[in-house]
């Protein structure tokens, strides 16, 4: 694989082709996270040609399932299918060369309107899923980088290797680890935590500093809100309706996966785990009232993708709830312990809105309606200002 590599770079010596192309070095490691050997023998190179070619500037990241990749320089477009990865790239300062989503509505985009000088317009981005993804729009943006999990493309877009294989070689590499959740069978490889697929993505893009600067300040707001925490947190349990207004519900654990990582930031417990409710992404079915009165969580976080306003959680869930004939014995619904729990997908920047949402839910009396987190500090960070 090392001679072709090879000869690809001497046919396409451009710095777009050498984005695209260096990741071929993990050969068929991809899907099975084995990593490449990066370069073939140069024992029987000529030194004066070494001396006359210019330096070699680039350089490779490793990560599981993909291997290593590399890369001539830093990526300039770039595509993810979830709104994590799409988080984290906006974190590291790469807004615009951000092309497309997997589906826009899961892409908290809308809490950057909070951060000064910081946005997106999905409006702008290619919304990659339409009944299905194929293979054409990933040729029509003719991205520099798929900051997709392949694994991900096959297992839950029904993608087959060689059509991963095939956009591999002939648009550009992927990079990715299927983060948010930890209940995939087909997931048998390293997990990353949040902030690890963070850095992993801040040395693509040549953006360790911004990654550092994020990872600081999460470490200090996360010390200031769990000192204020009690002793002892409240059973939860996350809920997603599956109709609106709902009389059934998707159940989430709070597991491992980074989607539930504010939950365990604030180290609340999981009532559906303790009562052997099956997660909705591991195959298990809707729950109904009867199921929850039998539960009877200390506190209902209630997950709606997309940008909800207060007026229509207020009258789709809290509503509904207090009006109707079984909900209205749950223990949370008559405390007043329903509350919107944000979006699945966050990276550094919607977890400290996200961490700030919850903490307000779970802990009203403490938290209130205090912000947590400064948004200037944010803002200066993403933008290299601090």
């Amino acid at each position: 694989m090392s001679d072709d590599n090879e000869t690809i770079r001497q046919e396409a010596p451009t710095r777009r082709d050498y984005v695209k192309y260096g990741g071929a070095v993990v050969g068929g490691g991809l899907l099975a996270g084995c990593t490449g050997d990066g370069g073939g023998d140069s024992s029987g190179d000529d030194t004066s040609a070494e001396e006359t070619e210019p330096e070699d500037e680039s350089y490779s990241v490793t990560m599981e399932p993909v291997g290593e990749v590399e890369f001539e320089e830093p990526p300039e477009t770039w595509i993810p299918y979830t709104g994590d990865y799409a988080d984290m790239g906006v974190a590291l300062g790469r807004a615009d060369g951000l092309e497309a989503i997997g589906v826009s509505a899961r892409f908290g985009a809308h809490l950057y309107e909070e951060l000064p000088d910081v946005s997106v317009e999905k409006d702008d981005l290619t919304e990659l899923y339409d009944e299905g993804t194929g293979k054409e729009v990933f040729y029509e943006l003719d991205a520099d980088l798929h900051v997709v999990d392949p694994n991900f493309m096959i297992n839950r877009l029904e993608w087959s290797e060689d059509d991963v294989e095939e956009i591999r070689e002939n648009v550009a590499p992927w990079f990715g680890n299927t983060v948010f959740t930890q209940v995939y069978d087909w997931h048998d490889y390293r997990y990353y935590s949040l902030y690890e697929a963070f850095e992993k993505l801040s040395e693509v893009f040549g953006e360790e500093e911004r990654y550092e600067a994020f990872q600081a300040y999460h470490d200090e707001v996360l010390e200031r809100v769990r000192s204020r925490l009690p002793d002892e947190g409240p059973d939860i349990a996350i809920l997603v309706p599956a109709e609106t207004p709902p009389e059934s519900y998707y159940p989430y654990r709070i597991g491992a996966g980074t989607q539930s990582k504010q939950w365990r930031d604030l180290e609340v417990g999981d009532a559906l785990a303790e009562n052997d409710v099956v997660d909705a992404q591991a195959g298990g079915g809707t729950i109904d009232y009867e199921t929850l009165l039998d539960i009877d969580p200390d506190a209902i976080a209630v997950r709606i993708e997309g940008e909800i306003s207060d007026e229509h959680f207020q009258s789709n869930i809290v509503d509904h709830l207090e009006d109707h004939d079984v909900a209205s014995d749950l223990s949370a619904v008559q405390d007043g312990r329903v509350f919107y729990a944000g979006q699945t997908y966050q990276g550094p920047i919607i977890h400290l809105f996200q961490l700030e949402m919850a903490a307000r839910g779970v802990y009203p009396d403490e938290f209130g309606d205090e912000e947590l987190f400064d948004r200037q500090r944010v803002a200066d960070i993403v933008n290299g200002d601090a």
